[in-house]
């Protein structure tokens, strides 16, 4: 089985290097979907919805006909007519000009025959809502999940606290809004898209076109994030394609800010009423859980419980509610975030009840032993122990408070194949059909390749982003790095070996009599360099294939978190001052890009515990904020000090790190602001209406 060499053998790997894509993003060549510009191309847009439900009656183009520059319109874009949310795609246009285009899509003319609709979770669960769907209620079959005997637990418990818990909807709120620039070759179909899975979009978009995924190619080169929202084909894909089919010309297609906050994803929100029971030693024993979510007009708003700690006994039943908003996709841990800031704080509030302190407590209940230690490093980096030991008692109106959180997340490694050439100059050019969302994958595919022929990182050439080169899944699920990093090795350690083939059959050596240093290969006493060995392979360059394997990397990542903020009691504003995040990384391939990973996933947690929240208007059914004026995240001003302890356990191999640190924030600083003012805080976002109400509330 092959391995990784040890830590003290590697020159690149484990190590801090800077990505080799940072030039061109800071000097602004690197050219995004958005960037795009190809010969004769036409600008393509969508006329979507500003109705919540109701029937199309009729679309009128003859004004938009007339505008200068239309090439084309589509009005048979729906699949059946029917409007379920504000947001779905009615009409689309293509013009010479990003003017034009505008225009047309004023002029197109639409009936629509209105119907009842509901854009809230709990006003959807009543039962004289108007339904969503006409065959189907809008509150689903529960889905039930237990082990042990709850009832029986809950009665031996000697403490039982319970609570209720809600979180907002997110938006993903995408820097560079979901697009596709697309042309035709024959019947061939070329996308250039903002994705995170080049081979998904080959797929999704060959299914909406009906035609084979041979006849089509996808290409992302760089895109500006995604966070789950795009690891699917889009329908607007499949719109520019027909658009461009129709004018027989080059079609870019970018969604409006509004369209991608409306339509293309979002994290469900939660109602969640959650019991537990412990024993008077601090051991849990029992929990009883009871959620509902919705994610639009789609499920998947389940919340990932029970988190993390071990209760023997527990039920949890789980409700998706459909409403008429735009349907969820995958963000950044589906279901965790909710968990963790629900099951933290009720950790909390049994140590409160036990008077028990919160870390013994969990060290009692957390079955991992990487995490247990975890928690202490932490606890001590925090200052743990100088925390208020009577929440609230802060002398004065601003008020300081230390909490903590745990994440998990269960990552792993999958199919993934590559292909390396060596070239006699000594170049080396790696392919592989994964893509860089932004978190450095074109830099690891280099390095990894560099770490295990020990050439220098620029002799290598990463080739990624594209559909046409050997498979790769989506990027996401953190299970980009333990997929793509062990397909790379093991691709690089068959090109090691088939050069030593081929410098063993030029000097007419046995193959083991050849070994491989640093930047240089050792046989019958001589020293050759990366150069020399490469300038044996003459005219056709050395070309292998390898995939994943097991051993390289490993699944389930432990992370802990302690926030310390600062609370307003009289304007009801929140800081967070600091974050000290300790998270299992496994073997690092890359501390620098590792570091900004962490660091990424806890200002976003931030942003969600303290700031972003979809506002739907209940009277008309359409996004009230869908803008980045209205719908606030979180800016270099609120972003806190983070200190990022990285957990080594080389040992285990590659493991995801893209999910876990955004999952224990929000229940971080929840719990930090319990300790700072004495109340809980039990919705999210957590804003200064919400703070003043809830010491309003204390006080009378």
């Amino acid at each position: 089985m092959s391995s990784w060499k040890p830590l003290d053998k590697m020159t690149i790997l484990s190590h801090y290097y800077p990505r080799i894509e940072g030039p061109e993003k800071v000097s602004g060549i690197a050219r995004y979907t958005y960037d795009l510009q190809l010969p004769g191309m036409l600008y393509g847009g969508i006329l979507t919805s500003n109705v919540a439900a109701g029937k199309i009656v009729k679309v009128d183009t003859t004004r938009a006909k007339q505008v200068p520059g239309v090439r084309v319109i589509l009005t048979d874009i729906h699949p059946t007519g029917t409007i379920r949310f504000a947001g779905e795609e009615i009409a689309a246009v293509a013009a010479t000009t990003p003017q034009a285009l505008e225009e047309a899509l004023r002029n197109i003319s639409v009936e629509i025959e209105k119907n009842a609709f509901v854009v809230s979770t709990e006003d959807a669960m009543k039962p004289t809502a108007p339904r969503v769907f006409a065959d189907r209620e809008n509150v689903r079959k529960p889905r039930v999940r237990e082990e042990g005997d709850v009832e029986d637990a809950f009665r031996k418990a000697d403490v039982v606290v319970e609570a209720e818990f809600r979180t907002a909807t997110q938006v993903h709120a995408c820097l560079e809004v979901h697009g596709s620039v697309v042309h035709w070759e024959g019947d061939e179909l070329i996308i250039y898209d903002s994705t995170q899975a080049v081979h998904g979009v080959r797929k999704d978009v060959a299914s909406f076109l009906d035609i084979s995924p041979r006849k089509v190619r996808t290409v992302c080169i760089h895109m500006g994030g995604g966070f789950g929202s795009k690891l699917r084909g889009g329908r607007y894909t499949a719109i520019a394609a027909k658009l461009a089919k129709a004018a027989n010309a080059p079609v870019k297609l970018m969604l409006t800010r509004r369209q991608d906050f409306e339509s293309v994803g979002n994290r469900p929100d939660s109602i969640q009423k959650i019991k537990i029971g412990a024993t008077k030693d601090g051991r849990l024993i029992a929990m009883d859980a009871v959620s509902y979510g919705s994610g639009g007009i789609s499920g998947g708003a389940r919340v990932r419980l029970p988190h993390v700690y071990k209760i023997p006994n527990w039920r949890y039943v789980h409700h998706d509610v459909y409403t008429n908003a735009g349907p969820a996709r995958p963000f950044r841990a589906p279901g965790s975030p909710q968990a963790a800031f629900s099951m933290d704080q009720l950790m909390d509030m049994v140590a409160e009840k036990l008077n028990m302190d919160p870390l013994e407590l969990r060290l009692k209940n957390d079955p991992n032993p990487t995490r247990r230690k975890e928690w202490r490093l932490g606890a001590r980096k925090i200052g743990w122990h100088n925390r208020n030991r009577k929440p609230g008692s802060d002398a004065g109106p601003v008020k300081r408070g230390i909490g903590m959180a745990a994440s998990v997340w269960m990552t792993g490694g999958r199919d993934t194949k590559a292909m390396l050439r060596i070239y006699p100059d000594g170049h080396v050019e790696v392919r592989c059909g994964t893509q860089d969302i932004g978190t450095g994958t074109r830099t690891y595919v280099a390095s990894v390749t560099a770490e295990e022929l020990g050439i220098p990182l620029k002799k290598v050439i990463p080739l990624i982003g594209d559909s046409d080169y050997p498979y790769s899944g989506a990027s996401g699920g953190s299970t980009t790095a333990p997929s793509v990093a062990p397909a790379i090795k093991n691709t690089a350690d068959k090109a090691r070996e088939a050069l030593t083939e081929l410098i063993s059959d030029k000097l007419g050596v046995d193959a083991d009599e050849i070994q491989w240093k640093n930047n240089s290969i050792q046989v019958q006493n001589k020293t050759l360099s990366w150069e020399e060995a490469c300038a044996f392979i003459e005219d056709e360059p050395i070309e292998v294939h390898g995939k994943w394997t097991e051993g390289l990397s490993s699944a389930g990542v432990a992370g802990v978190q302690f926030a310390q903020v600062a609370v307003d009691t009289e304007t009801g504003q929140i800081q967070v001052e600091k974050v000290v995040a300790v998270h299992d990384c496994g073997l690092i391939l890359n501390r620098l890009t590792t570091e900004s990973q962490i660091n990424g996933g806890i200002i976003q947690g931030i942003s969600y515990a303290l700031l972003e929240e979809r506002w739907m208007d209940p009277t008309t059914g359409t996004m009230v904020n869908a803008n980045f004026q209205s719908y606030k995240i979180v800016g270099s001003r609120e972003t806190p000090e983070i200190e990022v302890i990285l957990y080594d356990e080389a040992e285990r191999g590659v493991i995801g790190i893209g999910e876990p640190p955004t999952i224990p924030t929000a229940g971080a600083i929840a719990n930090a602001v319990y300790n700072a003012i004495g109340v809980r805080l039990f919705t999210l976002p957590m804003t200064p209406d919400r703070v003043l109400e809830a010491l309003s509330q204390q006080r009378s």
